[in-house]
């Protein structure tokens, strides 16, 4: 396996190549399709990596009641919803008071828009040399809260010092501001082994810190102006919290990907879970920020969500966007996104098989256990105020539509199964595609973007 060798940057060739194939820039949906097979899995007997977590020995009944705050919805972490967004009013006196400015990358961009909303809190900041050490060290901040991965900004530039003040641009707008407190040289090899559990390079996220992140981290408090201007609309933690019920149980169900009928009836049916009273209600919230390269481009999840939104119209759900960007860390980012969500007013957290996680890029094997994130959520899931709902697994049968995988094992049911390969032919095709394994209008989107990506090819 080829492995991440230097601690601080690899060499300016190998950031240059790999900076051209960043992981912002998504493979055409035609090539992504095939990875939309749904079928029942075994429970894995693969390796385990060393950031596993043996599972914790606490059932969901064991793991204690949310805790809420005073506007009925879920404490958010550390007790206090964080807003750093500059009244728009003062942003030309504190552009003004900035010494140097500086580009953000859409992983950047990202970060800024989730520290100055709220959606990191407690944070207020990037993290400097000592919080960032502590978070790679022990999954928590100094303070004891916990963090599963460390929130940090990345430069080359030798001449932004400590005490500058950086005006924060993206795309011509000016997104916010970072008063540098720290520049440090990280030790990525040993943050690329303990959020990640591995330093090899097959890592998309360890490529990533090697590769396409600077020399450089900077630490510091940050100051939030305008909301980077993106296709798909992400409202705040604040702006989510005012449409969700009080005094119930909110369950989050987090995805990178289209969704398709058994995601869908994952999520409904999660709303059944024993620990989730009736008034429950799920708040869908993918993420739509920068995620693997070979997955579906993030303006194109959102058109599939919009319509399925409109298909289904199901009063028990809501839907929101999140600006976040993945790090395919497992178990690790499962805390990440529990900790974010329970910002955002979710009581519940779903968590599937194998999430967030991530194969090598040369021999296909995975970097997690299939339930090693099941097993760090179920571990912190008391300390956080949360509870957690382990998605089913399930199978679509000829005798009885969507059943459990158990009963369609112990009732020998018909399994029914539509390869990835078949289903991109069948997109490319127009062929009809099974309502039971998608949903109409998320493949009218889908065959529309693999149109547009043939028609663009040809000239």
């Amino acid at each position: 396996m080829a492995s991440l060798t230097c601690k601080s940057s690899v060499s300016g060739v190998a950031k240059q190549a790999a900076r051209a194939r960043s992981c912002t820039v998504a493979r055409p949906v035609a090539q992504v399709a095939r990875r939309a097979s749904i079928a029942a899995a075994p429970v894995s007997t693969k390796r385990v990596s060393t950031v596993r977590v043996m599972a914790s020995k606490a059932t969901v009944a064991e793991q204690g009641k949310a805790v809420f705050a005073a506007d009925g919805l879920a404490a958010p972490h550390g007790g206090k919803l964080i807003n750093l967004q500059v009244p728009k009013n003062e942003w030309d006196a504190v552009i003004k008071s900035c010494t140097k400015t500086v580009e953000a990358s859409d992983r950047n961009a990202c970060d800024v828009e989730l520290l100055s909303v709220g959606g990191f809190s407690p944070l207020t900041g990037f993290l400097n040399k000592e919080e960032y050490e502590s978070v790679v060290n022990t999954m928590r901040l100094q303070n004891n809260l916990l963090l599963g991965i460390p929130i940090v900004f990345d430069t080359d530039r030798e001449d932004i010092k400590v005490g500058d003040k950086l005006l924060i641009t993206y795309k011509g707008q000016n997104i916010g501001t970072l008063h540098v407190e720290s520049k440090y040289l990280p030790d990525k090899v040993k943050e690329a082994k303990a959020v990640y559990g591995t330093t090899t390079l097959e890592h998309p996220a360890v490529q990533m810190i090697a590769m396409e992140r600077g020399k450089y981290y900077l630490g510091g408090k940050v100051q939030g102006l305008e909301i980077p201007t993106r296709v798909f609309p992400c409202a705040t933690p604040a702006e989510v919290r005012a449409t969700l019920p009080k005094n119930t149980d909110v369950l989050a169900f987090q995805c990178r990907n289209p969704i398709h009928r058994a995601h869908y009836e994952l999520f409904i049916r999660a709303l059944d879970a024993p620990n989730v009273r009736e008034s429950g209600v799920c708040l869908v919230h993918p993420t739509c920020g920068p995620t693997q390269d070979d997955d579906i481009p993030g303006d194109v999840r959102y058109k599939t969500y919009e319509v399925l939104k409109a298909e289904t119209n199901n009063p028990r759900l809501r839907w929101a966007y999140l600006p976040y960007s993945m790090h395919m860390a497992g178990p690790r980012e499962a805390i990440q996104h529990m900790i974010i969500r329970k910002n955002y007013g979710c009581t519940h957290f779903i968590i599937g098989r194998d999430m967030a996680g991530s194969k090598s890029s040369l021999t296909g094997q995975d970097f997690y256990g299939a339930y090693d994130a099941q097993g760090m959520a179920n571990e912190h899931a008391a300390e956080l105020g949360m509870q957690t709902v382990p998605s089913l697994n399930i199978a679509y049968t000829q005798e009885k539509g969507y059943v459990t995988a158990d009963i369609a094992d112990k009732e020998k049911l018909t399994k029914l199964n539509l390869s990835g390969t078949k289903f991109r032919q069948m997109l490319r095709g127009g062929e009809d595609i099974p309502e039971w394994f998608a949903f109409k209008s998320v493949v009218k989107v889908l065959r529309e973007q693999i149109q547009a990506e043939e028609a663009a090819a040809k000239h």
